[in-house]
């Protein structure tokens, strides 16, 4: 089944690429239509389909968003939702067209990057602000569920070898790797090669110019093996990612808060989700914290555990399933 999935997600998203591959494709968007300002109704998702419809939900590609899409489609099971799954898609670029167009349902997000992605000129001043200012450029057939608590960011992160070469600590930023930035290569997927959170900012907000960018994936084994093998000296890794206490690699400060914020929520299509739908994923919001997340990832990324089996495990305990 999940073979299956991959398959067809890949098939339609390599369709999709010409037209989604920047942010610009939020601009058709109309940040004035019903769903945004004072008159938009107090049920986003009035109108949802018959409960025998199925709900797909998709992951992006790396291993986090797996496992929470896993995470999430389990709990609607519970609730006797039926659920299918695309796990794997690929980018923000390629998974924000299928939720457009109705081939995906439900994709975990996080805030922050998608507002990044949504609106580079936004910054928030909290969580409440940031799903707000979603809100405001989604698309009109979209919407946003509870924030969870839980928060994985993008970060600048370097290898051992790189932190002790120049002197790097848990507690040195961003602007400390700057000073030397000439003569390091930094890793990380190609879209974080043309995003305000990622090579843009960090030149413009921290004066952080590499030697030279290599593109990989997202935060995920590519980036990884690159950084461990130093043919990257820093990458774009996510801050909950297993790697990072595995092979001792230390992520950098971001006092600028360049990243901004990363809570794990839910985006959804106003018309694929009856209310015990949003009202199990709100659920799983309201549990799911910093701490657990972390947690669940180890079993995932370090004890080589299926992500399905995980999120089932956890959500029975949580008193989800």
């Amino acid at each position: 089944m999940r073979v299956a999935a991959i398959i067809l997600a890949a098939t339609t998203a390599a369709a999709l690429l010409a037209g989604c591959s920047d942010s610009s494709d939020s601009s058709s968007s109309p940040s004035s239509s019903s769903d945004s300002g004072k008159g938009k109704p107090k049920d986003p998702l009035a109108g949802a389909p018959a409960a025998g419809d199925t709900v797909v939900v998709g992951s992006n590609n790396f291993a986090e968003s797996v496992l929470l899409m896993d995470v999430y489609g389990e709990a609607l099971k519970a609730k006797g939702i039926k659920v299918s799954y695309k796990p794997d898609i690929g980018t923000r670029e390629i998974t924000y067209g299928l939720l457009k167009n109705g081939s995906v349902t439900v994709l975990p997000e996080y805030n922050g990057s998608l507002l990044a992605f949504l609106d580079k000129a936004a910054a928030p001043t909290s969580v409440e602000a940031a799903t707000a200012a979603i809100e405001a450029k989604l698309d009109a057939k979209l919407t946003m569920l509870d924030p969870a608590a839980a928060e994985d960011k993008d970060s600048v992160t370097v290898n051992a070898a790189t932190a002790a070469k120049y002197h790097l600590t848990s507690q040195s930023t961003i602007a400390d790797l700057a000073k030397v930035g000439s003569q390091i290569v930094v890793g990380g997927s190609p879209e974080f090669q043309q995003r305000q959170q990622g090579l843009v900012g960090l030149k413009s907000v921290y004066g952080l110019v590499p030697k030279s960018y290599k593109a990989l994936d997202a935060g995920g084994p590519l980036t990884v093996a690159a950084l461990k093998n130093n043919d990257v000296q820093a990458a774009d890794v996510f801050s909950t990612d297993a790697s990072v206490a595995r092979e001792k690699f230390v992520v950098l400060q971001d006092p600028k808060k360049l990243f901004g914020f990363a809570n794990v929520q839910p985006m959804v299509s106003k018309t694929g989700l009856s209310p015990d739908g949003v009202a199990a994923l709100n659920a799983v919001s309201a549990k799911l914290d910093t701490k657990t997340l972390l947690d669940l990832d180890d079993q995932v990324q370090n004890q080589k555990k299926d992500p399905l089996d995980v999120a089932q495990a956890w959500l029975k305990s949580a008193g989800l399933a």
